[in-house]
């Protein structure tokens, strides 16, 4: 990652859907899939997928804040899941597909904060949001199989899609 770069983490369910969505944004440079938010050391998916380790499947996204800004990044976040939906998005149930932001600066911290508080009082979702906002941990890479999975495999499972509100 380069100094004019930085990094967006966030959860929002199943890791393919929602790095398929980001890979389409102007400013990203990069997507990566994996876990963090959890107490176990080097998770694997065969033991995420259980609910038991702590982690959530993520996305961490290198972008350039010269042509998207961290605010456009989480506003699209907000688009592409349901951010009303505790440890659900879609059939994937349980806290691994809750939905996180995982802040790298106090900055982000606050933008993080105005954006939740701007969707809360825009309306468009009819519940409360319950996305947690968390200091950026320990982010483990996914396998290989699961990275551009969406890419490699057009036809794959996905629940997210860009709500027009």
């Amino acid at each position: 990652m380069s100094t004019t770069t930085e990094l967006a983490t966030l959860a929002g369910g199943c890791f393919w859907g929602v790095e398929e969505l980001f890979r389409q944004i102007d400013g990203v440079i990069d997507t990566e899939v994996g876990y963090t938010g959890g107490e176990t050391d080097n998770p694997v998916y065969e033991t995420v997928k259980t609910g038991t380790t702590g982690h959530a499947e993520s996305i961490q996204i290198e972008f350039d804040p010269n042509k998207v800004s961290y605010a456009e990044i989480l506003d699209f976040f907000f688009s592409i899941h349901d951010p009303t939906t505790e440890n659900r998005q879609g059939n994937d149930v349980g806290s691994q597909y809750r939905s996180e932001i995982f802040f790298h600066s106090q900055q982000q911290l606050s933008v993080a904060q105005e954006i939740i508080q701007k969707w809360e009082q825009s309306g468009k979702w009819q519940k409360p949001i319950v996305t947690k906002v968390s200091e950026a941990r320990t982010f483990f890479s996914a396998e290989d199989f699961h990275q551009d999975y969406l890419k490699k495999h057009p036809g794959g499972y996905t629940c997210h899609y860009v709500r027009k509100f």
